[in-house]
């Protein structure tokens, strides 16, 4: 639980939005368009509904004209090309004009309970221009181009579970299909998705080719607002890492391989070589990363012979050959061998969510606690919060948009509002307290109420290994971007394009089923063009 680790990660089976493709296959859904009111320049509304676990949820997605100065993928933007809410249920046609009226403001307007998800997306403006351009000529799109982009649109939020007045998450919270975490924000995505293939052929007037059109995936530009959720959420972070352990560990216990999981391991393992070759980002310092990882995939893959495959226990040998390689490399076959095994590993998924909150336990023996904090906490009482390196950055919410933020405290102001994300310092002091404290865990809660946070992520993390990031939040080495990458691969996030420490753009559902293509059971993890 290191965030050089963290900022790692790939997407695995398990990820969100390929389970809820999963879920939305084994039920047979289908997916339809009961209203489409665009005009001839692309403007207005259209309603996408579809069933799963016994309820229909409904996009009703707007689409209006942005001006080139207003465009910007930043959270402060006030317009957008199209905005978006899921619905509960099938709205009707005074809901569709409460929707169509507010979903544009976005968080300036108000919502009901019934509104679900709130998002809104910009285009990729020379693709999508490209697209219905080539459209309306009579050909189909440049495929280089389709390659290395990758979507006609992306999101710059999704928000989800009471955000600006819509509706609570415990109002979907045991519904089959939505009860996992983050599934109806992966389910307007999907439908996102296909809304924007719809709107590039409505203005091209042409079918795109479904080949071309299954590697346009939705774009996400995501920053600093998502990445304390790993900090403020431990138990949920402690449950996705159990599950993706558990998983790994699952497989590495196999004792043999049947012919057809050898084949499908060699075909992954070339699939992810395309990946790779396909995947360039501007950032130099993330471009090196990939091509390490170009140079390592290649060695790895030799290990793929049939002497290992056939041998004893063939995953495990897998997994320790990929050791002595980068830990990108390790991050990679991690996913890489959990993918082929759904059956032995996709009940997992429905232990991602979790019934537990922190909870202190004022009974505990002071003797216990500081065993805990030896074995637990090392990395945290040796950080020296003397050294103004230790304590560089804090962390805020803005007034302005209520969205988390990261100052430099020894050069802006504002540390007085600091958030509590500082939670090596935090258990650090409350280590240096019980250090002059003579009674009992309930005589020093009561003389150091200031203490009770730390405490109670200290004994969390006695029950839950998995809950805490183990570096620094605070230190100037601390880079936001690796808690981003972290969550963002558990949505099942991947083409992931830093454009600082501070915020990314990545690629969801690239590859991933059409609207018409539920039928199949999905295969789309490393996606690669013309994949097979």
């Amino acid at each position: 639980m290191r965030l050089s680790r963290m900022g790692a990660a790939f997407p695995t089976r398990l990820s969100f939005l390929p389970t809820l493709l999963r879920r939305l296959h084994g039920e047979g859904a289908q997916v339809t368009r009961p209203v489409w009111e665009i005009d001839a320049n692309g403007y207005g509304h259209a309603v996408y509904s579809v069933d799963l676990g016994g309820h229909t949820y409904s996009l009703v997605a707007v689409s209006s004209h942005l001006p080139d100065e207003a465009r910007t993928d930043r959270v402060i933007a006030e317009a957008w090309d199209t905005a978006y809410v899921l619905y509960d249920g099938i709205p009707g046609a005074s809901e569709i004009a409460r929707i169509c009226a507010a979903a544009p403001r976005q968080e300036a307007a108000r919502y009901t309970d019934r509104d679900l998800v709130l998002s809104r997306a910009n285009k990729s403006v020379r693709l999508f221009a490209h697209v219905v351009d080539s459209l309306r000529a009579g050909r189909q799109p440049d495929a280089t181009r389709i390659r290395d982009t990758g979507y006609l649109m992306r999101t710059t939020a999704v928000y989800g579970n009471g955000k600006f007045g819509i509706a609570d998450r415990t109002r979907i919270a045991e519904r089959p299909g939505l009860s996992g975490p983050f599934m109806a924000e992966m389910l307007t995505v999907w439908l996102i998705r296909g809304f924007t293939h719809d709107l590039a052929e409505h203005l091209g007037g042409a079918p795109l080719d479904r080949q071309l059109k299954r590697h346009l995936g939705i774009g996400n530009a995501t920053g600093l607002g998502m990445a304390p959720f790993l900090v403020s959420h431990p138990l949920l972070l402690d449950a996705w890492m159990q599950v993706r352990e558990t998983a790994l560990a699952r497989v590495r216990a196999l004792p043999d391989l049947t012919q057809a999981e050898i084949a499908r391991l060699r075909a992954l393992a070339d699939r992810v070589a395309r990946h790779l070759a396909e995947w360039h980002v501007p950032d130099e310092a993330a471009q090196n990363d990939i091509a390490t990882l170009r140079r390592e995939w290649p060695d790895f893959a030799r290990h793929l012979d049939d002497m290992t495959l056939t041998g004893e226990e063939p995953v495990n040998t897998l997994w320790e050959a990929a050791q002595s390689g980068s830990t990108a490399l390790q991050e990679l076959v991690a996913a890489f061998l959990i993918e082929p095994f759904g059956s032995l590993v996709d009940g997992l998924t429905d232990c991602m969510a979790t019934p537990f909150t922190p909870q202190i336990d004022p009974a505990m023996p002071l003797a216990d606690l500081h065993e805990a904090l030896l074995r637990d906490w090392g990395w945290a009482l040796s950080t020296d919060f003397t050294n103004p390196a230790q304590e560089a950055q804090f962390w805020y919410v803005s007034e302005a948009k209520l969205e988390p933020r990261l100052g430099l405290r020894h050069e802006e102001p504002g540390a007085d509002m600091e958030s509590p994300l500082d939670i090596a310092r935090q258990v650090q002091a409350m280590a240096r307290a019980l250090e002059t404290h003579d009674g009992d865990l309930m005589g020093f809660l009561r003389a150091h109420p200031e203490h009770r946070a730390a405490l109670r992520r200290v004994q969390t993390l006695m029950r839950h290994p998995y809950a805490e990031i183990r570096d620094n939040l605070i230190a100037d080495t601390c880079r936001p971007i690796d808690m981003l990458r972290c969550k963002l691969a558990f949505f099942g996030a991947a083409k992931f394009d830093p454009k600082s420490d501070r915020w990314t753009r990545i690629t969801l559902a690239q590859g991933a089923p059409l609207f018409d293509e539920l039928d199949c059971a999905p295969d789309w993890w490393m996606p690669a063009f013309a994949s097979p």
